[in-house]
Formats: structure tokens, C-alpha cells, sequence
């Protein structure tokens, strides 16, 4: 079915620019490499990852996972990346659920448990948010999280996303269904 509308971002406006690397508040967020796969395979069997993305992964798994950003950034339909700074690996960051035709993406991000309590996911998320209006021309930028994730929903409001509303049981966990925040930011929205 044709849309009545035209597109927001013109198909191509992923994957007709390299993935970048992007800086801010002493953060570097690069594209995965294939030596980070210990790292992230070693993240998804944190307990406090398991628990919020409801998965593990083995060897094999992480390096496929990492072997797939690419194809995705093509196909424009997901970006990541890894947050790291001059110690290393901290963390993720990525867009998912991508629409260019609608301009919205949602993020999602964990943070390795060494890392945590520096504010690495919040500054991680300014960084990509601040990218994705200003470069690349987004309108609407979403976070799901369980409301039972009071790091999470801590994350997202001190980057300027208000909680929007919450989706009764809009997600199943290891312990069962959890209701949902769901937080989003508007390009013109100026944070509080």
C-alpha cells in the first residue's frame, strides 16, 4: 500500500553516510569490532543485563550479533554501537525499531557493571540523541524499559525523555510479563 504522506528521511539517509563515530562528554561511540565480542558475550551473562533484555549469549552468538550492525546499518533498519572511553569498553548504545519514512527510533543501551554509576548510559544517550536530530534529521526518539528498572527510567529522564506512559504488560521477562515506561523525545523538545 502506497503512504498518503512522504517520506520524513528518504530511504538512503543511513546508509549512504559511513557509521560514524560520535563524541561527547568524554564519551567515544564507535561502531562494534570483532575483538569486542568477549566483552559483549561477557555483558550478556551479567545478571543485571539478563535480567532487563531477557537474553544471554554465547561466543558464537556475540560475534554474530556484532557481525550484524553492519547489514543493519545497510538495510537501515538498526545502528549500534559500543560506548567506550579511554579505559575501554563501558557499554552499548543502539537504535532499534529504526523508521526513516517517520523519522523514529527506539534506543536501547546497557552498561557493563564496572562502568555503572558513572553516568555512562545517560551521557551515551545525549550523545546519540543530540546525533540524531541535529545530523542525521529525526523527529521522535523512544525508550522502553520495565517500570520495575528504576535505573533505567533514571537514565532517560535525566536525558530529557519524560515518561510518556507506561504499556501494561508490554514485555515478557525470565519472572514474567512487566508493564513498560515507554519515554520518547521530540527533535524540538528542549530538556528539562
Amino acid at each position: 500500500m502506497p503512504l498518503l504522506t512522504d517520506p520524513v528521511l528518504a530511504s538512503g539517509t543511513l546508509a549512504n553516510l559511513p557509521h560514524p563515530v560520535l563524541t561527547g562528554d568524554g564519551l567515544t561511540l564507535r561502531p562494534w569490532l570483532p575483538a569486542d565480542a568477549p566483552a559483549v558475550r561477557a555483558a550478556y551473562a551479567d545478571p543485571g543485563i539478563q535480567r532487563w533484555h531477557a537474553r544471554s549469549m554465547t561466543a558464537p552468538e556475540a560475534r554474530a550479533w556484532i557481525t550484524s550492525w553492519p547489514a543493519r546499518w545497510a538495510q537501515e533498519s538498526g545502528a549500534g554501537w559500543a560506548v567506550t572511553d579511554d579505559s575501554g569498553l563501558l557499554g552499548q548504545i543502539s537504535l532499534r525499531r529504526l523508521h526513516l519514512a517517520e523519522a523514529f527510533a527506539e534506543i536501547s543501551y546497557w552498561v557493563l557493571p564496572a562502568a555503572r554509576g558513572r553516568r555512562v548510559a545517560t551521557r551515551a544517550l545525549a550523545t546519540l540523541t543530540a546525533w540524531c536530530f541535529d545530523e542525521l534529521g529525526m523527529h521522535r526518539l523512544e525508550i522502553e524499559h520495565s517500570t520495575l528498572n528504576a535505573a533505567s527510567c533514571g537514565v532517560a529522564v535525566a536525558a530529557g525523555f519524560p515518561v510518556e506512559g507506561t504499556k501494561r504488560g508490554g514485555a515478557l521477562h525470565a519472572d514474567g510479563w512487566h508493564d513498560m515506561h515507554l519515554h520518547a523525545r521530540l527533535a524540538g523538545d528542549v530538556p528539562k
